[in-house]
């Protein structure tokens, strides 16, 4: 039986849970796309975006983000992309092992996704899944697999991206590429207890940040925010949470947060049609521009129905 909206809005974890196994299995029938057009239709909770290299403790960051937010009484969802298993194509690492939630808070859910042969740091159903949960909780964060330059695609998922950088490893090196450079809103400096080496990283962040004059995101006017924490020790969460904040309420004025996932749903539209039907596909589709509001979901059971023809 399908999951209907209004079970999910409920915040029952098992509806959540039910519908994220719905749009694995069926995502191309008329029951997923009815559901998904719904949760799009609803959107509520602010998404962010956390990537960076493996190793630079994004979990960590993470599981202590998730208690300060809980703390001051917000929901939230997590994505948690994770390598793929060879054999069975499944997520390696799994949410449990790498964020200790509660299991009995209904303020927090938790679901790892597999990244399978997607080498832009998400999994195919990721979208799909955020849009779920950004009906229903108050933030929806997002962990990329780590695979350090290729992981841009996180930008097309998310409202705001924070990309994290290990003092002493590089890190800062690869963030003034350009491919990386373009992405984050903030930049966390993590394991800020390393003293000199994340006084040094955060200086060559903001040094690449001024010399090349980036507009993270695409978002002319915001200041992106460099940010020294250590998760390990609780430092620099508070800042976290502000700067994330102030994010959203600039892209919350002049339209900007309408524009973008407007132009993210367009985005996802075009690269479903040409995952499931190719090149040739895309052609024969025409024109995918979405109207107004219009969801991506319907539109996509639409265009497979007319290329099946």
């Amino acid at each position: 039986m399908a999951t209907s909206f209004d079970d999910l809005k409920s915040g029952d974890k098992s509806a959540l849970a039910a519908a994220l196994a719905q749009i694995e299995a069926n995502s191309g029938t008329e029951a997923t796309a009815d559901l998904l057009s719904r949760a799009y239709a609803a959107p509520r909770a602010h998404v962010v975006g956390v990537t960076g290299p493996p190793g630079v403790g994004k979990s960590t960051l993470l599981g202590k983000l998730i208690a300060d937010l809980r703390g001051s009484g917000r929901t939230v969802g997590v994505i948690a992309v994770d390598p793929s298993s060879k054999r069975s194509g499944g997520a390696l690492l799994g949410d449990r092992i790498r964020l200790a939630t509660d299991p009995d808070d209904n303020g927090v859910f938790v679901r790892s996704m597999a990244a399978r042969d997607r080498l832009g740091g998400l999994a195919e159903v990721t979208v799909a899944a955020m849009v779920l949960m950004r009906a229903v909780y108050d933030i929806v964060l997002i962990e990329t697999v780590g695979v350090g330059q290729s992981e841009t695609d996180v930008e097309t998922a998310v409202d705001t991206v924070v990309f994290c950088v290990q003092p002493g490893s590089g890190d800062s090196l690869q963030f003034m590429k350009a491919g990386i450079i373009e992405i984050p809103d903030i930049v966390a400096v993590t394991k800020s207890d390393m003293e000199a080496a994340a006084r040094q990283a955060k200086s060559d962040i903001i040094g690449a940040i001024r010399v090349t004059g980036a507009a993270p995101g695409g978002t002319d006017g915001w200041e992106t925010k460099v940010l020294s924490l250590s998760a390990l020790h609780g430092r620099g969460i508070g800042d976290l949470v502000a700067a994330l904040a102030e994010h959203r309420e600039f892209l919350a004025s002049e339209g900007r947060l309408e524009r973008k996932r407007a132009a993210q749903a367009q985005a996802w539209l075009s690269d479903a049609v040409r995952e499931r039907f190719g090149r040739e596909g895309v052609k024969r589709a025409g024109k995918l521009d979405l109207g107004a509001g219009e969801s991506p979901f319907r539109r996509l059971v639409g265009v497979a129905r007319s290329l099946a023809r």
